[in-house]
């Protein structure tokens, strides 16, 4: 399963990015759960201890690795490098494991005046693609608001584009933004998830936004969710059973969605082949 989340800052794509990893890695899955936001949260999110995290060097930042899988000094103008540099040990060698979770941070890539940022984000790019296309872990990517880090061959891979959205009319807006730019890169399977719904008008709202579209599940405002994050605790630790079985059910929906999507695409293929 490879699912990118992405969403509005703020709305909690990290808190969703951290509750499906966890889950997913205490099913005994091998999860590798990618920080592709510049935030970069999603290690706080996970539960990873403040030594742990203060060890963690982000890929963007590793220039002797971009130097010597791209062949190009970085911040330097008019080199040649490798358009398609080898990247297929970067995960195992450069990810931090917690709880089962393997975590990689991509971090930003610097751009304006800080000088050519092509080698970080050719590697970047082939190590995404890498992940999603060829690595058999399940995948969970932490994006920033939009599909910076996915190509298009690279959105083939992707079982689905989750977009977190809180009932605002700014996370509406990003949101709806996200979803035309995955169709522009041919990311079709789209899905939302509400978080921070307080009121039946805030569903309702959400609902009226996004007709027709496929909802995950519903994640209320979470009083234990904020205490988790002040504390730098995992976002599963202390929760209710209740809130926990909100986070299953946004797994459950997804394995049902996949399962539907796989036999629609397997019917298409055998009328195809059955019509020639």
């Amino acid at each position: 399963m490879k699912l990118a989340i992405s969403g509005k800052g703020g709305v909690g794509k990290s808190t969703l990015a951290a509750a499906l990893s966890l889950l997913l890695a205490r099913k005994g899955q091998r999860v590798l759960a990618v920080d592709a936001d510049p935030a970069a949260n999603l290690a706080l999110a996970l539960g990873i201890p403040d030594e742990m995290r203060s060890t963690i060097v982000p890929i963007s930042q590793q220039m002797t690795l971009i130097e010597e899988r791209t062949g190009a000094k970085v911040k330097q103008y008019g080199q040649i490098f490798k358009l398609n540099p080898e990247v297929s040990d970067i995960a195992d060698k450069y990810a931090l494991v917690h709880e089962g979770v393997a975590l990689l941070v991509l971090g930003a890539v610097e751009q304006g005046g800080s000088g050519c940022a092509c080698p970080e984000n050719v590697l970047i790019r082939a190590l995404v693609a890498d992940m999603v296309l060829y690595k058999d872990d399940t995948v969970i990517m932490d994006m920033e608001a939009g599909v910076e880090h996915l190509g298009r061959s690279t959105a083939r891979g992707v079982d689905a584009m989750i977009v977190v959205v809180e009932p605002g009319q700014r996370s509406v807006d990003c949101a709806h933004k996200i979803i035309r730019m995955c169709r522009e890169i041919g990311l079709h399977h789209i899905h939302l998830v509400a978080n921070k719904v307080q009121t039946p008008d805030d569903e309702d709202f959400l609902r009226d936004a996004f007709p027709g579209f496929p909802w995950l599940g519903f994640i209320p405002y979470s009083e234990e969710i904020r205490r988790n994050d002040r504390k730098g605790s995992g976002i599963l630790d202390g929760l209710t059973q209740e809130m926990i079985a909100r986070f299953q059910g946004i797994l459950k929906n997804i394995s049902l969605l996949e399962t539907i999507s796989n036999s629609n695409s397997s019917s298409n293929s055998n009328s195809n082949s059955n019509s020639r």
